[in-house]
């Protein structure tokens, strides 16, 4: 299975979790890190070669920290750009049908903020719905997303834990049957 990870960090050289979160995942020959704001800091997307890349994987990964309940900018100028009519939906666009799409999402937060009760009001999985509309239009299937709450009170060594966790649950073919 090959998988396509892309990474959207405004601020990936000041990022500890999701910097170690990359550097785990490039150890990995079938996984591609595809890093977008280091290869479009001018936000100026290859739209073609963004295709392609999708075109050439099995699993794609949209790996994020998530800002004001949602995905950095130019992971939403990606969508936007990229998962065009008659290629990512529509009559004819399918093709990104019959591959698997997986959030990598990382929180300042601890998980018991993110619970009917808690202080962001909402579960992470009804936060996340409007990425799993987005997969369900595009024809992939959305498998569960990889979490990691509490980056602002992580140890390194929950930090390291978690981006072993993070590249055996996405490189997993049996996890989620």
């Amino acid at each position: 299975m090959k998988v396509l990870v892309i990474a959207a960090h405004p601020n990936i050289e000041e990022s500890i979790v999701n910097r170690t979160w990359i550097g785990e995942l490039k150890e990995h020959p079938n996984i591609t890190v595809h890093e977008l704001y280091k290869q479009y800091p001018d936000e100026e997307i290859d739209i073609e070669r963004e295709q392609r890349l999708c075109e050439e994987h099995d699993r794609i990964v949209w790996q994020f920290p998530f800002y004001w309940y949602s995905s950095p900018p130019l992971l939403k100028k990606w969508q936007d750009e990229v998962l065009t009519h008659g290629w990512a939906y529509g009559s004819n666009g399918d093709n990104l049908h019959n591959k698997e799409l997986i959030l990598a999402v990382s929180t300042g937060s601890a998980k018991e903020k993110y619970q009917a009760g808690g202080s962001n009001h909402y579960s992470m999985s009804e936060l996340l719905k409007p990425f799993q509309a987005t997969s369900h239009l595009i024809g992939t299937k959305f498998l569960p997303a990889f979490i990691f709450n509490g980056t602002y009170t992580a140890t390194h060594e929950e930090i390291k834990e978690s981006a072993k966790a993070y590249v055996n649950y996405i490189l997993a073919e049996d996890n989620f049957e």
